[in-house]
């Protein structure tokens, strides 16, 4: 039984990821919404520390893990943010886990390994001088780093690309078929790839290239996780509507036509985005009909809800999105529990983690590393 302490838990998504083989020694957030939906799915154990990183102390966690994770906050690393990076209020809660990942250290109980997980953003936030920060964190803290990006695209209906940071223990025996020594495959993208070349030379020499297989073609749509009818987001009046669809580009109306004309009831997912057109700030509606939903976000204002379209023929509907819905674009079964307010609801998926992507590194790269721990 391998075990993780899970950092900047909210509704414990990497635990549903690493599946029931795992046992989670110490979880952590600080949103007492999330750590309740925490609590509704996982059970009231210890393991639960509700209160900001910086306030724990290594002593609070049991035994020695295999794993820690931390999805720390992204405001500051994303390409909408401020620019700040980790130098920042919200991303820089990095360093507070990071002061417990040293306290363990301390006292003989480094994990195996360490996972970060954050927006691609990081790669070039403030220059890549945070991308350098994290990579020479782990690396002077004893582990070797190594970078992918991984867009859920590939397990669920979302387009989700984020970036992934594993790091090994020095102590940890690493097999040559867990790595190349290179680049190579569809997760070490181009920004990565250039990123860990700017990396100063010292670092970008410990850094690793893992090996990660390609996952099965996946073969669900946004059309199997839809709902045709829900009374948590009832479809939208005909005006609605219409001022969504006057709200599109010409561009956007040709996808739009392209979708009456197969004849078929086809989804689609919209955004409201605000752009700049001809020296003015213009609402507009974007849309797309590929059979993926956009990037689920967490709900700053109406603008950022994602809105569901539903075309047969002539015929056009809209809603937003429901929760369950988004749940489902995160991986999740529909038997784990969502909070009762939308909000939080959607709060919580839109911060999450994709439940398969976890799986996926799970299967092929934390287990095996630590199998040649144990062995």
């Amino acid at each position: 039984m391998a075990e993780v302490y899970e950092f900047f838990a909210g509704g414990g998504m990497v635990r549903a990821g690493l599946g029931p083989d795992w046992t989670c020694r110490f979880a952590n957030d600080i949103d007492a919404r999330k750590a309740a939906s925490y609590r509704a799915n996982w059970g009231t154990g210890e393991e639960l520390f509700v209160g900001d990183v910086a306030g724990i102390d290594p002593a609070q966690l049991s035994g020695q893990a295999d794993l820690a994770w931390a999805s720390f906050p992204c405001q500051d690393l994303s390409l909408a943010g401020a620019g700040r990076g980790l130098a920042g209020p919200r991303s820089g809660a990095f360093h507070g886990f990071w002061r417990v990942i040293e306290g363990l250290t301390a006292r003989g109980r480094a994990t195996a390994l360490v996972a970060i997980e954050n927006v691609c953003g990081t790669l070039t936030s403030r220059g890549g001088a945070d991308f350098a920060v994290l990579m020479r964190t782990l690396s002077e803290g004893g582990y070797r780093p190594g970078a992918l990006v991984i867009d859920a695209e590939r397990f669920v209906p979302q387009s989700r690309p984020r970036l992934f940071v594993i790091g090994v223990h020095h102590r940890v025996y690493l097999p040559d078929s867990l790595q190349h020594p290179g680049p190579q495959g569809p997760f070490h993208t181009p920004a990565v790839v250039r990123a860990v070349a700017s990396l100063p030379p010292e670092i970008a020499a410990r850094t690793l290239w893992w090996t990660l297989p390609e996952p099965p073609a996946r073969t669900i749509t946004l059309f199997d996780l839809i709902e045709p009818d829900t009374r948590a987001t009832p479809w939208h009046t005909s005006d609605q509507t219409d001022r969504l669809l006057s709200q599109m580009s010409p561009l956007n109306v040709q996808k739009l036509d392209a979708a009456r004309h197969t004849g078929t009831l086809t989804y689609g997912t919209a955004y409201r985005r605000t752009r700049q057109e001809r020296g003015h700030r213009v609402q507009r509606a974007e849309v797309r009909f590929d059979g993926l939903a956009g990037c689920l976000r967490t709900p700053g204002g109406g603008s950022s809800r994602q809105i569901v379209l539903e075309v047969i023929g002539d015929g056009v509907r809209s809603r937003l999105m429901s929760p369950r819905e988004t749940a489902r674009l995160m991986g999740l079964p529909d038997s784990y529990l969502l909070p009762a307010g939308q909000g939080d609801a959607l709060h919580l998926t839109g911060d999450g983690v994709v439940v398969p992507v976890v799986r996926h590194l799970t299967r092929h790269l934390f287990e095996p590393l630590i199998g040649s721990v144990r062995h």
